[in-house]
């Protein structure tokens, strides 16, 4: 048996656990990192980067036949599904380098291709590796949560987790969930030729802001998307075909639905089992390791970063806490975890965004807001490129200062940017409307929003008073 006595121990090598990898390294900390399955994790194999390269060519298909209101003739296009899905796989190729053994044993890291366990509260191991750290991360993310459907063990269904191993184009895509991941992968595939149909329990795309949450199924289902909401899944079986037949209850009772492929695109479960945190004293809960707003566990040895420590589950948020974690553990420093700083993006086409408190969320916590918007529709540059539909949303308090943004349109997840800055610094709309926007730009949506403030501030029965005052004896 081999001991290790590293500053820092990280367990799994996805986004998170690879940043604070590199980072500790790259100041000299000792550090180990123990990966029992592929580097890059969910993210690079299975996730954000497999899902946006399918996007892309939904995407391209989709605007081969969307250019008559410009005056370019439609084509069909010529889809060939083998050819996309090789596009995913040279996608992840080309990124995996940097998430490879070779890179991060290159810069120090040494690298465990095992499963890690806690054996005591000071100690992992790794196959036949002792590993005795002074602070330990554990970054294992989270896995497709498979519901509890009778008849789903007797059939065969994808995640995303294989989905991206297709090589043929289903006939009829069925997708359990219309959350982000649901969503995304009905239109990319909707576009490349196949027949999808979207069963949600509840609304689709829930947790967005219900006015531009509509707005964008609206648009999904006008490309000829099925999305079926407030329906439950009874039971699973095998279609006559060996496809696919779900028995669906709603409202209206009970529908039968056949298809050649079903997607299970439920939720997520984060990723706790086997690594013996009981061993460690480490509390934890089916939604993840139980955390401080310092993402420290039970055990002070112990942090929990991205999808594990039971929050917010995007890969940017692994990469935010693991700069936290990297500032506590290596410098003492004070940080926090902050979740109404982190932005989300659902990458439908057109896009869309948020950061900070939604409208709902603002409410409860403020008795006074003032809710902006824009429109596409009154943006230069939207209609010079026929891409009108969508607006932005602004919710700001009393005083000005922005408390949440929402954008549904083209482009929505590169204006989220600015926002986000927005809100991190605390900035007010008289932030916004002092700066000077590049004309034509859709990004103007927001500074024209924020304007909109003023005008409501001068309805206000003291200030038309004033006004009228100033008029008369000014």
């Amino acid at each position: 048996m081999t001991t290790l006595k590293p500053d820092i121990c990280v367990i799994g090598g996805g986004s998170g656990g690879l940043t604070v990898a590199a980072a500790a390294a790259a100041f000299g900390v000792p550090v180990v990192l123990v990966e029992k399955g592929l580097m890059g994790g969910d993210c690079l194999n299975y996730g954000c980067v497999p899902s946006k390269a399918l996007i892309a060519a939904g995407k391209q298909a989709h605007l081969m036949g969307a250019g008559a209101p410009l005056g370019i003739a439609p084509v069909e296009a010529e889809v060939s599904f083998s050819r996309v899905m090789q596009h995913v796989r040279d996608t992840i190729a080309a990124i995996e380098p940097n998430d490879s053994v070779e890179r991060f044993t290159s810069l120090g890291v040494t690298v465990i291709k095992a499963e890690a366990r806690f054996r005591d509260p000071r100690t992992v191991m790794a196959g036949d590796t002792e590993i005795k750290a002074r602070r330990f991360v554990v970054a294992t993310g989270s896995s497709p949560f498979i519901p509890p459907i009778p008849g789903l063990d007797s059939v065969p269904f994808l995640t995303n987790e294989t989905i991206f191993e297709q090589r043929r184009r289903p006939n009829h895509l069925l997708i359990l969930g219309g959350g982000p991941i649901g969503i995304e992968l009905a239109q990319a595939h909707r576009r490349l030729g196949s027949k999808v149909t979207v069963i949600e329990a509840q609304k689709a795309l829930g947790r967005e802001d219900p006015e531009l949450a509509s707005l964008a199924i609206e648009k999904i289902r006008a490309e000829g998307i099925s999305i079926l909401e407030g329906s439950k899944v009874a039971r699973v079986e095998r279609g006559t075909r060996s496809g696919v037949r779900l028995h669906v209850e709603n409202e209206a009772g009970m529908e039968i639905i056949d298809g050649s492929h079903l997607l299970v695109a439920a939720g997520r479960a984060v990723n706790v089992a086997n690594l013996g945190l009981e061993a460690a004293g480490i509390r934890y809960t089916p939604k993840g390791i139980v955390v401080s707003d310092k993402l420290r566990s039970s055990n002070r040895r112990v942090y929990a970063i991205g999808d594990v420590a039971g929050g917010l589950q995007f890969t940017h948020v692994a990469n935010y806490h693991a700069g936290l974690v990297i500032r506590a553990m290596l410098f003492r420093l004070p940080a926090r975890e902050n979740r109404d700083i982190i932005p989300r993006v659902t990458f439908t086409d057109p896009e869309l965004s948020h950061v900070g408190l939604t409208e709902e969320e603002a409410r409860k916590k403020h008795r006074r807001l003032s809710i902006l918007r824009w429109p596409y529709a009154e943006n230069d540059r939207a209609q010079a490129e026929g891409r009108t539909a969508g607006l932005i949303k602004l919710v700001t308090d009393r005083k000005g200062r922005i408390l949440g943004a929402s954008i549904f349109g083209a482009g929505a997840g590169e204006m989220i940017h600015f926002w986000a800055l927005a809100i991190t610094r605390k900035l007010t709309v008289r932030d916004i409307a002092s700066y000077v926007a590049p004309y034509p730009t859709l990004g103007e949506i927001g500074k024209r929003a924020s304007i909109t403030y003023f005008t409501e501030t001068t309805r206000k029965p003291f200030v038309r008073a004033l006004v009228r005052f100033l008029r008369r004896f000014g």
